[in-house]
């Protein structure tokens, strides 16, 4: 891909694209004021939820997901969902390598901080089933690839995430030598989080392509219709990152040392499964697109399930809580970002039917 190219690309971006940094930026100062300077805003927005689950912070990841996934061409999923390459490698680098790592990360940046470490290795073992749609949208990832990852890692979400926590906690740290940790979550926790932050946009986002094209035609809806609900996406982003912050402001503003020595692991975290997901899906011979699904899926978490989790084992005052919120706070700047590296990288991947999607 040419600098000329990259320029068409850039020029082809609307004002809110072209300057998410920006905006992810303003959005990150206002939820931190307004968790820090109005008095009670944290309690409230922790309290409107249904079970675990944050009814705000929901809505935001619904309006965030519905659109992206309204674009996906889901007459196209079973075509992708039979590239072997990129199935085994994303479930290697999501249920192998991401766990693996993150475990060696938090043991070596937080030995002497056992509830912070705790909380880092239960972000690394929910793998992203949200946020991610939106990062590979906007670095021209493959769309149908995404939705099908996904789904592939919220079904084993489902079984695998109580018993990776049972290993990575208490059965790894025993072989080694270690101290341990139980944690006690439910299938049926994780199922709901499976359901609300991706089968209620995931259905949406299919009837709406259905109903639509069979409506008005293809071209209409990808045309007329898709551009005009496109924004919502960000503008879903945005209203998530200004509550995420929001709810942590205080701790943040109060505890900065403490989230500095969670965050230094994360960003390690972030950076080596981005780059080394990118650089092994173009060794198997994967194109730009897929590539790029491929890192951003195993680099992302489902910080949502994370500090659901993290609260209902530990507490909502728990350190383990702490660092499940730090997780997306550093991941959104991080993984924004990357999606800038990821487009400047696409000039070193062959042109080839898998190529860049503008």
């Amino acid at each position: 891909m040419t600098a000329t190219a990259d320029g068409h690309v850039a020029q082809r971006l609307s004002t809110l694209d072209r300057f998410l940094p920006v905006w992810i930026g303003v959005a990150m100062l206002v939820g931190l004021l307004a968790g820090r300077w109005v008095p009670g805003i944290a309690e409230a927005l922790d309290a409107i939820t249904i079970g675990s689950v944050s009814v705000p912070i929901a809505l935001g990841l619904l309006v965030m997901m519905y659109p992206v996934l309204a674009k996906v061409r889901y007459d196209e999923v079973g075509h992708v969902a039979r590239d072997r390459r990129m199935m085994v490698l994303s479930l290697v680098l999501n249920w192998l390598i991401g766990p693996a790592l993150m475990f060696a990360l938090a043991w070596i940046f937080l030995p002497d901080l056992p509830e912070y470490r705790t909380g880092l290795i239960i972000v690394g073992l929910a793998r992203c089933i949200a946020m991610v749609i939106i990062w590979n949208d906007l670095a021209c990832g493959d769309r149908e690839a995404a939705a099908v990852l996904v789904a592939v890692n919220s079904v084993f979400q489902v079984g695998a995430f109580a018993v990776l926590g049972w290993f990575y906690l208490d059965v790894l740290p025993g072989w080694l030598g270690l101290s341990t940790t139980g944690l006690d979550v439910s299938p049926w926790e994780i199922a709901q989080s499976v359901i609300i932050f991706l089968g209620i946009p995931l259905a949406a986002g299919y009837l709406t392509r259905r109903i639509g094209e069979a409506r008005r035609g293809r071209d209409w809806y990808e045309d007329r219709f898709l551009p005009r609900l496109g924004p919502w996406a960000l503008y879903g982003l945005l209203f998530t990152i200004v509550l995420l912050f929001a709810l942590q402001g205080e701790t943040i503003t109060n505890e900065p040392w403490d989230v500095a020595r969670i965050a230094v692991p994360l960003v390690v975290y972030f950076a080596v499964m981005w780059a080394g997901s990118l650089l092994l899906a173009r060794k198997v011979g994967l194109g730009y697109a897929r590539a790029t699904t491929v890192a951003f899926t195993a680099a992302g978490n489902n910080f949502e399930l994370a500090i659901a989790v993290a609260i209902a084992v530990f507490g909502v005052t728990s350190g383990q809580a702490l660092a499940g919120v730090v997780g997306p706070l550093i991941e959104v700047p991080i993984l924004v970002g990357l999606v800038y590296v990821s487009l400047w990288a696409r000039r070193y991947f062959p042109d080839t039917a898998e190529g860049v999607r503008p």
